[in-house]
């Protein structure tokens, strides 16, 4: 995974490519481009946004109801005010259309593929078409009157298509008017798009199999829960706090260990490559499975399957003995540009949710993970929560 110029991401579904492009497909010359464009966009003190999320369970004294659409929903919604800010409504159109997109491009992917259906003027593929474009016209249209805003002098930096423009602008300005310098307004579009799939997708997995685990392992809850409240009380988590904690950080990596959100990574080679002891040809295409990888016992001990937070007691580096055996949000320099992000939003929601409710697992849920565009709990998660 370092030597990401050799091994590449493999070539995708045409279908795939209409859902994701950005960061996360581009190789060589143009990924290292648009990785220096996005990478300010996440830094850590653009992420203070986060205020509400008391809403997602009731206000009564005990209830059960199925998190699993609340933190989806929630994760959306954070996701939609962090791109787009002051323009959070019209994200929220483009987003639910590009949902809309993905619960279509998922039924197809499951069926045998047959090559140039997608050219045919069939139903599914002229409402594909339709998303598509009227996505594109309102991504165009934010654009438009963000680029107004920006030469008219008013400070639009603060989400993230606001900071690509602008970390797009100062990357034209350093290289003058070179070709290739900067985004086009097609690729900050696609930038977009590829931030709320993946962003939607790992938040909100990682905050439903937290509160599994959380909700069976209640010992743990209320470790996390005392530490919630010795650092904040009943105030607002803060920044700094959340970056202090260390009982929570043990339960994140457990969970992210147990149920990555990305349970399989591919790459290609495109030339002559030595692997070990074995020379790979061109063409050869290589995964590697995280899931088994975080699951096995000769690098993770016989306890492996079980939930022990307690192995990240000293860290990362000391629970894989310095191996690359931990792999959540991939690894070497393409690891996942919105791993902050993530994290910061994860520990945020627990923290306002272990201050005011605990909670345990229904005995109506059925453990079945299952995989869509990530690891998700195919029949929901029914939750009894309670009022403290």
């Amino acid at each position: 995974m370092m030597k990401y110029e050799e091994f590449q991401k493999p070539n995708t579904n045409p279908l795939a490519k209409m859902l994701v492009k950005g960061l996360v497909a581009y190789e060589g010359q143009k990924w290292a481009k648009h990785r220096k464009i996005i990478n300010p966009a996440f830094h850590m003190e653009k992420l203070k946004m986060i205020n509400k999320w008391e809403e997602m369970v009731s206000n009564s004294g005990s209830c059960e109801l199925d998190v699993w659409p609340y933190l989806d929903n929630l994760s959306g919604d954070v996701i939609s005010r962090a791109a787009f800010g002051s323009s959070y409504d019209e994200g929220k159109k483009i987003f639910k259309l590009q949902k809309e997109q993905i619960s279509i491009a998922m039924k197809l992917l499951q069926q045998v593929y047959i090559p140039g259906l997608r050219f045919l003027p069939t139903k599914t593929n002229k409402r594909m078409k339709e998303i598509d474009d009227e996505m594109r016209v309102l991504m165009n249209n934010i654009i438009r009157k963000r680029e107004n805003q920006t030469k008219m002098g008013e400070d639009c930096n603060d989400d993230l298509l606001g900071i690509l423009l602008e970390s797009s602008m100062k990357e034209v300005q350093e290289h003058g008017n070179k070709k290739n310098a900067g985004l086009t307004i097609e690729e900050v579009i696609e930038e977009c798009k590829v931030f709320y799939l993946a962003g939607r997708d790992t938040t909100s997995v990682l905050l439903v199999w937290l509160m599994v685990m959380l909700g069976k392992h209640l010992d743990w809850q209320a470790r996390a829960r005392e530490e919630i409240l010795r650092v904040f009380g009943q105030s607002n988590p803060d920044f700094n706090g959340l970056n202090n904690l260390k009982v929570v950080p043990m339960i994140l990596n457990e969970v992210l260990r147990l149920y990555p959100p990305v349970i399989l990574m591919y790459r290609m080679i495109h030339k002559p490559t030595q692997v070990g002891d074995i020379l790979l040809p061109p063409g050869v295409q290589i995964s590697v499975p995280t899931m088994l990888v975080h699951n096995d016992p000769e690098l993770w001990g016989e306890d492996a399957a079980e939930f022990k937070p307690e192995r990240f007691s000293e860290g990362v580096a000391k629970a894989t003995n310095s191996q690359v055996s931990y792999i959540p949000f991939g690894w070497g320099p393409r690891i996942c540009v919105g791993q902050n992000f993530a994290m910061l939003e994860v520990k945020m929601a627990l923290a306002m949710i272990l201050q005011h409710y605990s909670f345990e697992l229904s005995p109506s849920y059925s453990h079945a993970p299952f995989l869509v565009t990530s690891l998700q709990p195919q029949h929901g998660v029914p939750m009894i929560f309670r009022k403290i």
